[in-house]
């Protein structure tokens, strides 16, 4: 069992060490954990916030752990060289479409949401976003009117293909948990999203024992806030992911909780924590490890088939939370390295 760390940026180092603790901690014979550069670090030192040997490490493995890019030193560097674009190059070079981000409120927790403890205690969702398409990869660019305007412009497309491979996942995710699917698209406007929703439909026939419904994109993020204890699996496209995804975090109450997996075809996947690399806070052991310490979780599951124990780092995280080990993003006090002991102890 190989898996590759690449803790990057910021925080990154900080609760990705705190995630290696767990992971070793649990004994597994066989584990090997290869460590290399990705992000603003990536770019110091080698010139490119993705560079070859990097990639080649993570071709090598089974799993990648992730932690964190964005350094306010590469803000002005050219677009390709900035350390965001090291997660999307390993998305696209490895195949990665598929996000997956579930978010659920831990007992307790209920009143840390920005909604009331009685609507905020019922999520219990899994948003699956697909990673390859849509604007983020279209063609783009800058150029002048007649007139002399500037006009940006990004290219939004989704071929029935890709939209189907990421419906299977959804559906396959469904199966596991409720039996119900939300494809959310802005079919009403968008021809894009009108041929997500044909396809959705036709891969929904391979499935009857799943319920599938669609809602417009507005709509979802407004019952995101007014009633999200209705969702179970839903499925978008890239843009409106990123930012569905982001809102239900708040909806739980915390990003320092909310751990995430990016799958290809097969076992392959690359896992990290949504928050970002929060420079800000960096260096200083303040960082809640625990969303990282989920995603190592989600690692064991899917890539390694080891559903056992990740269902045990699942259970002493709660327990944790539920013992009162919390950071300061929970409004406790507790710093990175308290928080990992407090797991491991649990674990």
């Amino acid at each position: 069992m190989k898996i590759a760390v690449f803790a990057g940026d910021g925080i990154g180092p900080e609760v990705t060490r705190e995630a290696v603790r767990v992971l070793e901690a649990l004994g597994l014979p066989g584990l090997e954990l290869d460590e290399a550069d990705v992000g603003g670090v990536a770019y110091k030192r080698h010139g490119h916030p993705l560079p070859p040997e990097t990639l080649a490490v993570a071709r090598a493995s089974d799993a990648i752990l992730f932690g964190a890019v964005g350094d306010p030193d590469c803000d002005n560097l050219e677009r390709h060289l900035r350390p965001e674009q090291a997660i999307l190059g390993l998305r696209k070079e490895l195949g990665l479409f598929a996000n997956l981000r579930p978010a659920k409120v831990f007992a307790g927790l209920e009143d840390f949401s920005a909604l009331r403890p009685e609507v905020a205690g019922a999520i219990d969702l899994l948003l699956v976003r697909e990673l390859n398409g849509d604007v983020y990869f279209g063609e783009k660019g800058i150029r002048t009117l007649p007139d002399g305007r500037r006009q940006g412009w990004d290219m939004m497309s989704y071929a029935e293909d890709e939209v189907r491979r990421i419906a299977h996942v959804a559906f396959r995710a469904a199966m596991t948990r409720g039996n119900r699917l939300c494809s959310v698209d802005k079919a009403n406007v968008l021809e894009t999203s009108q041929v997500w929703r044909d396809v959705m439909i036709e891969v929904a026939r391979e499935y009857p024992s799943v319920e599938l419904t669609h809602m417009y994109v507005d709509n979802a993020a407004m019952q995101l806030v007014r009633n999200p204890g209705q969702f179970d699996v839903v499925v978008t496209g890239n843009l409106f992911g990123d930012i569905l995804s982001d809102q239900a975090s708040m909806c739980v109450g915390s990003i320092g909780l909310l751990a995430s997996a990016s799958l290809g075809e097969g076992s392959f996947g690359l896992y990290e924590p949504i928050h970002g690399s929060a420079p800000d806070i960096a260096g200083k052991g303040l960082a809640n490890p625990m969303a990282t310490i989920l995603s190592a979780a989600m690692l064991l599951r899917h890539s390694l088939g080891l559903e056992a124990e990740a269902a045990r780092i699942e259970a002493a995280v709660a327990k944790a939370l539920a013992d009162g080990i919390r950071g300061g993003d929970l409004g406790g006090s507790h710093g990175t390295a308290a928080i990992g002991d407090a797991v491991l102890e649990r674990l």
